[in-house]
């Protein structure tokens, strides 16, 4: 509860209190009191009354000054709420954004300053952050590339080579390009944040691209034996970036070929719903616990059993999650008793007019 409901409540009680007492005071004086000296045949001394109505008007001046003093309140306390509103705003992608002030050099306006000078220091230090992940990311390309052609030289140019030396070297290019990956996601993501990514905004056939992405899926799924059935394909138009929405969907393809147990399926499903496209992709993998469903789209984020399952760095979800909110859409997890998770994609359908 707010500190204003707080005082509003308190200010009522004592408004509510001094109303019975004023009350209980006008009926003793102008009814009980005058008819217990009427009872003893004592009738002229209520003649004049102005002393009691004087007492009585002042008295119920009481609540009156209460309830100014509750809007006088809550006239102080307007700008401390609209700092809160502001403030529960900001995210680490608006720290710039301007804070309400009050103009007064009390202590609300105090707190504005705070707030504003550690929201410019919060800034400061996530475009530190950025630039570094970009500067890093950027050297790193370098020697990851000179790392991969060396090995594959290594490995073409030798044939000769035992069967553990050439395992060995084939390990090592598969983990450059796992480093290669993250960093690519890194760069990706960091731009994302700074603002550097600029996506199309074209019509595209989202049901083509769903087509596709089961295409992709029925070859990741077949060494591991998984069925993956195209329940619903509705066709469907979007306004967007046909390559990140491609991307998108061969994340959520691989994750769930990755996170499925031995034997299962994965069900892809494309729906018309008003002026949404909802797109549903469920496995046959573990439980998933609600905590757990929202961490995973933060970086890095893993679920419990996910290293025992498959490699993978945490980065596939949040990259699918800022492609589908860069596309004014939603993305959400669900797991169910059954064992079943499903990705649920909703998108803003291309306008019509």
């Amino acid at each position: 509860m707010t500190i204003t409901k707080r005082l509003g409540i308190g200010y009522a009680i004592m408004a509510a209190t001094c109303l019975c007492l004023l009350a209980w005071l006008g009926y003793h004086e102008f009814v009980a009191e005058k008819a217990a000296f009427a009872a003893r045949g004592v009738s002229d001394l209520h003649e004049d009354t102005s002393a009691e109505f004087s007492t009585v008007f002042f008295l119920g001046l009481v609540p009156v000054m209460l309830g100014l003093g509750w809007l006088w309140t809550r006239h102080v306390l307007a700008p401390l709420g609209a700092l809160t509103r502001a403030a529960e705003q900001i995210e680490s992608n608006n720290l710039r954004m301007p804070l309400p002030r009050s103009m007064n050099d009390d202590e609300v306006g105090k707190l504005n300053a705070v707030f504003s000078a550690m929201t410019t220091r919060l800034d400061e230090s996530f475009q530190q952050i950025r630039e570094f992940t970009l500067h890093a990311s950027h050297e790193l390309k370098t020697p990851l590339t000179v790392m991969r052609a060396q090995l594959e030289t290594v490995l073409r140019e030798n044939q000769s080579l035992p069967g553990t030396q050439t395992e060995w070297i084939r390990g090592q290019i598969d983990e450059v390009n796992r480093l290669a990956k993250i960093v690519d996601s890194l760069t990706l993501l960091t731009k994302a944040d700074a603002g550097l990514v600029t996506l199309e905004r074209k019509p595209v056939r989202f049901d083509e691209l769903v087509q596709e992405a089961f295409e992709d899926a029925l070859v990741l799924a077949h060494p591991q034996h998984l069925q993956v059935t195209l329940d619903e394909c509705a066709g469907v138009l979007l306004t967007g970036d046909r390559h990140r929405l491609r991307q998108m969907l061969l994340i959520l393809a691989d994750n769930a070929v990755k996170y499925n147990c031995p034997g299962g399926g994965i069900h892809i499903a494309l729906r018309e719903l008003g002026d949404v496209a909802e797109l549903e992709i469920t496995n046959d993998g573990d439980t998933i616990s609600p905590e757990t469903q929202r961490r995973l789209f933060n970086r890095f984020a893993r679920g419990e059993n996910a290293t025992q399952k498959a490699e993978g760095c945490g980065l596939g979800l949040t990259i699918a999650q800022w492609i589908v909110h860069a596309h004014g859409g939603n993305i959400e997890l669900r797991s169910d008793a059954e064992k079943k998770t499903s990705a649920l994609v909703r998108l803003p359908l291309a306008s019509k007019t």
